[in-house]
């Protein structure tokens, strides 16, 4: 019999991108700390001794863009000079104008064509949820979140003190005839390091690491494939250059389910892109979590300056204990999912979002949109 193999990847809070996200992130969080209705579109580039900031910003208030940076930069560890960028150390520019008033027109409340808050820009977003883990995440992804984790840890506590802050994992998983995890057939993690430490130290140390959080029962021959190239000393900005927006299947579910395209951080939560993202992953979460389904991708869709959505569907991939329409009529009968309604109902306003910017947006707990209404799982359950 055929393998079935699915694979996904986690990076660290120091990889150029993500670099990038928790700046945009930052930016974003300070000016909803000053004016909740702020409007956000910020994007980050980072490369040797260089961040840029840029974005279309209208708020009340200002922010010091320059201060943001070097704190998300000294937060993550890059401290140091030899880095190839330092929080003290580079040069940090930025170029903002305000949010464009056509766009404005269609999400201000009372004007426009239409006169309820729309959508701020046209997009479909899909949420998904299957019940493989605890956190109703693919496995995948949320083993290599979880190795991820640990070796930041390690990191921050000087446990493993050579550690750098550029990282990357990736999980193989094999699933049987049933689509269950069986295995775990391949664990791969590159990370930065000084100089001064070999590769079998680096190896020895790690896989410990991933032992620690990979459950034993899933390790059965596993193949482990640490710093495969021999060396990982260059790397974060000065390795890559950095893009706000350039992880987003690391930031969703890791390749399992569908993408829309559309990047999360630096967005305020009247962008669709982000705020219905959210909402279609907790819809997706209640109903797996209600029973009705195993799996299930909610996609949704939107037309800029429109508050409804122009469509709504669930696929439960066959795995469905009622018929699919009525699953998809309650979600629309039970989830208000017009922008201001996504907003209100997860309380998307707060300056929450530098947090989500790494280890992915979903499977935490420290978040709305992972939270599971009881109401509304009894609701689903009640459909069987």
């Amino acid at each position: 019999m055929n393998k079935k193999l699915f694979t996904s990847e986690s990076v660290s809070s120091g990889h150029p991108d993500k670099v990038c996200d928790q700046i945009s992130d930052a930016v974003l969080d300070a000016f909803l700390k000053q004016d909740p209705n702020a409007r956000v579109a910020c994007e980050t580039f980072a490369t040797t001794g260089l961040v840029v900031v840029g974005g279309e910003i209208t708020a009340d208030g200002w922010v010091n863009f320059q201060e943001i940076a070097r704190n998300v930069l000294s937060d993550i560890g890059y401290t140091d000079e030899k880095y190839g960028i330092s929080a003290s150390g580079c040069s940090v520019l930025f170029t903002v104008d305000r949010q464009s008033a056509d766009i404005a027109l269609g999400v201000n409340e009372g004007e426009g064509e239409h006169k309820e808050a729309g959508a701020g820009d046209q997009g479909l977003m899909f949420g998904y949820a299957c019940n493989e883990t605890p956190e109703l995440m693919p496995l995948p992804i949320m083993l290599s979140h979880q190795i991820i984790k640990k070796v930041e840890e390690a990191r921050h506590s000087k446990s493993i003190p050579y550690l750098r802050p550029d990282a990357k994992s990736q999980v193989t998983v094999e699933y049987d005839e049933n689509d269950k995890p069986i295995r775990v057939d391949t664990i791969v993690l590159s990370t930065q390091h000084d100089e001064d430490v070999t590769q079998e130290t680096i190896k020895a140390d790690i896989e410990e690491l991933i032992r620690e959080v990979v459950n034993e029962k899933y390790l059965i021959d596993t193949k482990f494939h640490i710093n495969p190239t021999g060396q990982f000393i260059i790397g974060g900005p000065h390795g890559d250059t950095g893009l706000t927006g350039r992880k987003i299947i690391v930031d969703t579910y890791g390749g399992m389910a569908r993408h829309g395209g559309g990047a999360f951080s630096g967005k305020d939560p009247t962008k669709v892109d982000r705020s219905a993202a959210y909402m279609a992953r907790h819809v997706a979460k209640t109903i797996v979590a209600s029973g009705v389904a195993d799996k299930c991708e909610v996609q949704l869709a939107y037309a800029i300056g429109v508050a409804e959505p122009v469509s709504v569907r669930v696929d439960t991939f066959q795995t469905n204990k009622v018929a699919e329409t009525n699953i998809e009529n309650a979600v629309t009968q039970n989830f208000d999912l017009t922008p201001n309604g996504i907003i209100e109902f997860l309380g998307l306003r707060k300056p929450i979002y530098r947090k989500t910017s790494y280890h992915g947006h979903f499977g935490r707990n420290d978040v709305s949109w992972e939270m599971v209404d009881e109401n509304k799982k009894q609701i689903f359950a009640e459909l069987k």
